[in-house]
C-alpha cells in the first residue's frame, strides 16, 4: 500500500486551486492515496484564518495538514477500538507555532546552531555547513586546513572557502561523512539525479513486509487516549523522528526514546522527550542487540532515523524485525529517499532546503542577495508528523489486515510535497506568530519546561503527555 506520487491531484469530487490547495484539500490526498477510508474526512477542522510564518512556501498548509493526517489516523483508530468517533480540529496558527521548535529550559531559549553551522560563500557560489555536532565541526575544520574549534572562527571558515567551488567543497565534505549543502535554484536542482530518483518516489510509502495475523489491542477504558497500549521503540536522534514519537506518545503510546551513550544530541532532546521513557542502549554491544530484541517481542512499532540500509548490518532491518515480531509497524526515515547517488548522504532539514532550491527561491521572493531559509524547520515537523500518520495508518492496517508494515518518510520527499502545494504571492506580509504568548508548562525533570502544545484538538480524548521530559538514561530499556 503505497501512495502513487507526492504530486497527485486531488480528487474530482474536492475542487481546488491548481497551485494552492487548502489544508482540507491536501489531507484528503494524502489520506485517500493510502487508501484510508475517506469517511473519516468528514470528523477534520482545520480552519485556516489567524498570523503565520513570512514565507512564500504554503508552510501553514504543510503544518495543519500533516498534523491533521496524525490526528485523524488516531481518531481512526480510536473508533476501531472503542466504535466510537470524535472531532478533530487543528488551527493553522497553532499548528505553524508548533513547528517553531521553540521553547525555554529554566527560563533560558537553547541556542539552534553552533558557531560554525550556517551559510558560507564560495568562489562560484554558497554553501551551507551544519556543525552542530562536534565531529561534524572538526570534520569540516580539517578539510579547510584550519586549526581546531577552540582556536579557529567563522571568518577563518569564510576566508578559506573563498578559494573553494561549492560543489567541490560538497563533495569533498560528503565523501568524509560530513553534512554540506551546495545552494542551488530550481533549474539546477531539477537536473540532479537525485532530484531525478525522487521524482516517483511516494510522500508517504508503506509496504507490507510479511504476512500474519491482526494483531489485538486490549479494550479503552473510559476516555483513554487513542494508542494506549501501544509500545513503540524510538531510535531517532534529530528533530523528524523524535517529532513522530512525541506525537504518538501525545495520542497515548508508550514510546521508548533509546540512545547511545557514545552520541551526542541537540538541546531539543528535552522538548522532543515529552512524554517519552528514555533510556540508553549501545547497538554496538552484543548485550545492547539482546536487550533491543527482547525489548521487540512486545513491541508494536519500531521508528528509527538510520541511513538507508543503516541497520541491516545489525540483523534490524524489516524483514528481520518481522521475524523477531511479526506484526511490528517498522517506521524509517532518511533525508534522501532510499533511491538515487545521494541514498545513504546524510542531511538535515537545513541541508536539503538548501540543495533542493528552496533557499535560493525564497532568497528572490524576499528580494534577499543572499540566499534564505525559511523561517522554521518544516521538512523536519511535517516529515515528524507524516511519520506518525504513517505509523498510524499502517497500525490501522494491521489491526484489520494483519501482517507486518513499512513506513518510509524521507525529508526530501515532504520539500517535494511542500513546494507543490505552491507559493503565496505576499507570504512575507503576514503578522508573524508571537509564540511566547502560546507557552505552557509541561513536566521536565531538569527543570521548568515552557513549550507549546500539540495543536490538534481532539473532541472526546485530548492529547497530552504524561511522563515527563527526562534526560537520556533516565529510564531503563525495559518495559
Amino acid at each position: 500500500m503505497s501512495n502513487s506520487n507526492p504530486t497527485s491531484p486531488t480528487s474530482p469530487t474536492s475542487p481546488t486551486s491548481p497551485t494552492s490547495p487548502t489544508s482540507l484539500e491536501a489531507l484528503y490526498v494524502i489520506w485517500t492515496d493510502l487508501k484510508l477510508d475517506s469517511t473519516y474526512l468528514q470528523q477534520a477542522d482545520l480552519p485556516e484564518q489567524g498570523a503565520g510564518l513570512p514565507s512564500s512556501y504554503a508552510i501553514g498548509t504543510a503544518a495543519q495538514c500533516s498534523i491533521g493526517a496524525a490526528a485523524l489516523s488516531a481518531a481512526a483508530i480510536y473508533h476501531l477500538r472503542t466504535g466510537k468517533q470524535q472531532q478533530v480540529r487543528v488551527c493553522r496558527t497553532a499548528a505553524e507555532a508548533e513547528c517553531t521548535a521553540y521553547f525555554k529550559l529554566n527560563g533560558k531559549t537553547p541556542d539552534s546552531w553552533e558557531k560554525f553551522s550556517g551559510l558560507y560563500a564560495t568562489r562560484d557560489g554558497w554553501v551551507r555547513i551544519h556543525a552542530n555536532f562536534d565531529h561534524h565541526r572538526d570534520g569540516v575544520l580539517d578539510l579547510l586546513n584550519l586549526p581546531g574549534a577552540d582556536q579557529a572562527e567563522p571568518d577563518d571558515v569564510r576566508n578559506a572557502l573563498s578559494g573553494w567551488g561549492a560543489e567541490a567543497f560538497e563533495n569533498a565534505a560528503a565523501e568524509r561523512g560530513l553534512v554540506v549543502s551546495m545552494v542551488r535554484d530550481f533549474a539546477t536542482w531539477a537536473q540532479h539525479p537525485q532530484h531525478l530518483a525522487s521524482l516517483h518516489q511516494p510522500l508517504v510509502n508503506i509496504t507490507r513486509i510479511s504476512d500474519g495475523p491482526a494483531r489485538k489491542l486490549q479494550p479503552l477504558a473510559g476516555l483513554e487516549r487513542p494508542l494506549a497500549g501501544v509500545r513503540v521503540l524510538d531510535l531517532t536522534r534529530i528533530l523528524a523522528g523524535p517529532i513522530c514519537g512525541r506525537t504518538l506518545a501525545a495520542y497515548g503510546a508508550d514510546v521508548m526514546l533509546l540512545n547511545s551513550p557514545q552520541l551526542p544530541n541537540i538541546a531539543a532532546i528535552t522538548d522532543t522527550s515529552r512524554g517519552k521513557r528514555s533510556a540508553h542502549l549501545d547497538l554496538k554491544t552484543a548485550a545492547g542487540l539482546q536487550t533491543l530484541r527482547d525489548l521487540l517481542h512486545t513491541s508494536h512499532v519500531f521508528v528509527q532515523g538510520y541511513r538507508p540500509g543503516g541497520l541491516s548490518d545489525m540483523g534490524l532491518a524489516p524483514a528481520d524485525l518481522a521475524k523477531i515480531r511479526p506484526g511490528i509497524i517498522y517506521v524509517s526515515l532518511s533525508a534522501y529517499g532510499n533511491y538515487g547517488p545521494w541514498a545513504e548522504r546524510r542531511g538535515f532539514d537545513s541541508l536539503v532546503q538548501t540543495a533542493a532550491g528552496f533557499n535560493h527561491a525564497e532568497a528572490a521572493a524576499a528580494g534577499s542577495a543572499t540566499p534564505k531559509s525559511m523561517p522554521v524547520p518544516i521538512l523536519d515537523y511535517a516529515s515528524g508528523f507524516l511519520m506518525a500518520f504513517g505509523a498510524q495508518a499502517a497500525l490501522w492496517r494491521q489491526l484489520q489486515e494483519g501482517g507486518s508494515w513499512h513506513v518510509e518518510v524521507s525529508l526530501l520527499q515532504t520539500a517535494n510535497w511542500l513546494r507543490n502545494l505552491g507559493r503565496l504571492q505576499n507570504g512575507f506580509s503576514v503578522p508573524r506568530i508571537d509564540v511566547r504568548k502560546r507557552l505552557q508548562k509541561f513536566p521536565c525533570q531538569e527543570g521548568e519546561l515552557l513549550a507549546l502544545p500539540h495543536a490538534a484538538e481532539f473532541s472526546r480524548t485530548p492529547a497530552t503527555w504524561v511522563r515527563p521530559s527526562a534526560p537520556p538514561g533516565t529510564d531503563l530499556p525495559s518495559w
